[in-house]
C-alpha cells in the first residue's frame, strides 16, 4: 500500500508541472491511473476501518459486555462481502475492464409483454449503477407508445464498470404471467443485453470513412411525440459489418454524432477481441453469426420465484431484489467461472 501512495504523490508532482496538459494522450492517461490508484487505497482504508471495528467488538465482548453480539455479528457479515468483493474485482485485468461500460438492451420478439421486459431490465441495471454510486446516463431510448421500450441505451460510468457488466451480455428471458394478456396465461419473452467499453480518447480505433453510412432524424420522447424540431439524432451504419449504432439524447446534432462513433468505436473494438482479429478491417460480416441463442439467465415471477443464470448456475430466490438491482451474486460468480475455466 506504502508503494500505492508513493505513486500518487510522484503522478500529482507530475500533473503540477505547467506543461502537463501539452500531451493530451500522455495527460488523459495519468489521470486515469491515478484515480485507480486512488480507489484501492480508499478501498483498503475502508477494509481496515471496518476490521479495527470488528476487532473493538470483540474486545468488549470478550471483556464480558455482550451487548454488541448482534452488531458484531453484522459487522462479520459487511466485513466477509467487502472482502470477497476485493476479491473479485482482482480478477478484472482485462484491456479494458476498468473503463466505464455502454449497456444496449433491445426487446425481442413478443410484443409488449418483450418491450414491458426490455424496460424492466433497463431499470434493473439502472438501479445497480445507482447502488455502486456509479453515474447512469441514458444515451438514447425508444419507448412504444402502449407500453415498454423496444430499445434502450444506457452509459454507466465508474471504475471497472465494464469488467463487472461484461458477464450480462447475452439473452435474458422472463417467464410471468403477461399483464396484458386477459386471460392470465403465462407468457415467456426475451430481451438481448449488449455491453461495451466506454473508450476514452487514449484509444485510437482506426476506421475507414467510406464504410459508414450516417443517418439523421428526429429525436422522439415517450410514446412518439417530438422532443426537438431538427433532425438531431444520429444513426451510424458500419456497413461491413452490419453494426448500427444510434444516439439521439444528446443536446445536439454534433454531440450524438460524437456520442454514437464512441460506441461504434466501443462495439468494434469488442468484437475485434471476442474474435481475435488484428485489425477492424478483418470483421468483415463478423455482425450476421451474432445471433440469437440460448439464454444467459432466466427471471421467473410464476408459477415459482427464481433467478437462475444457466452458464454457473447461481440462483436467487428473489425475483424483486434482482430486479431493484441485486445482481452481484451473478457477477461475481461469472467472473470466478471465468477464473477457473482458464486454469
Amino acid at each position: 500500500m506504502a508503494k500505492l501512495v508513493e505513486k500518487v504523490e510522484e503522478n500529482e508532482m507530475k500533473m503540477m508541472k505547467t506543461d502537463f496538459w501539452n500531451d493530451q494522450k500522455s495527460a488523459q492517461e495519468l489521470l486515469k491511473e491515478t484515480k485507480n490508484y486512488k480507489d484501492k487505497i480508499d478501498n483498503y482504508s475502508k477494509l481496515q476501518s471496518d476490521l479495527e471495528e470488528v476487532e473493538m467488538l470483540t474486545m468488549f465482548i470478550e471483556e464480558g459486555d455482550h451487548s454488541f453480539e448482534n452488531e458484531l455479528e453484522k459487522g462479520i457479515l459487511k466485513l466477509e462481502k467487502e472482502v470477497y468483493e476485493t476479491k473479485v474485482s482482482t480478477l478484472l485485468h482485462g484491456e479494458y475492464d476498468s473503463s466505464s461500460a455502454i449497456v444496449a438492451i433491445h426487446a425481442g420478439t413478443g410484443g409488449l409483454d418483450a418491450q414491458d421486459w426490455a424496460k424492466m431490465l433497463m431499470r434493473m441495471y439502472s438501479r445497480w449503477g445507482e447502488r455502486k454510486d456509479y453515474k447512469v446516463k441514458i444515451l438514447d431510448l425508444i419507448q412504444d407508445p402502449e407500453a415498454g421500450i423496444k430499445t434502450a441505451t444506457l452509459l454507466i460510468e465508474g471504475e471497472n464498470v465494464y469488467g463487472y457488466l461484461k458477464s450480462e451480455k447475452g439473452i435474458h428471458r422472463l417467464v410471468r404471467i403477461s399483464p396484458y394478456d386477459s386471460s392470465g396465461k403465462r407468457h415467456t419473452s426475451f430481451a438481448s443485453v449488449d455491453v461495451m467499453p466506454e473508450l476514452d480518447e487514449t484509444v485510437e480505433v482506426e476506421i475507414n470513412q467510406s464504410d459508414l453510412r450516417m443517418d439523421t432524424y428526429r429525436a422522439s420522447g415517450a410514446g412518439g411525440q417530438h422532443i426537438n424540431t431538427t433532425d438531431s439524432a444520429v444513426r451510424i451504419t458500419h456497413i461491413p459489418t452490419g453494426i448500427v449504432v444510434q444516439c439521439q439524447n444528446q443536446r445536439s446534432q454534433h454531440s450524438n454524432k460524437d456520442t454514437a462513433m464512441k460506441m461504434l468505436k466501443a462495439k468494434l473494438i469488442e468484437l475485434k477481441e471476442r474474435h481475435q482479429k488484428d485489425k477492424i478491417e478483418d470483421l468483415q460480416g463478423v455482425q450476421s453469426q451474432i445471433a440469437w441463442g440460448s439464454q444467459i439467465r432466466s427471471y421467473v415471477f410464476n408459477p415459482y420465484n427464481l433467478v437462475k443464470d444457466h452458464r454457473t448456475n447461481a440462483e436467487f430466490g428473489n425475483v424483486q431484489a434482482v430486479m431493484d438491482g441485486e445482481i452481484d451474486l451473478f457477477i461475481n460468480e461469472f467472473l470466478v467461472k471465468n477464473l477457473f475455466d482458464k486454469k
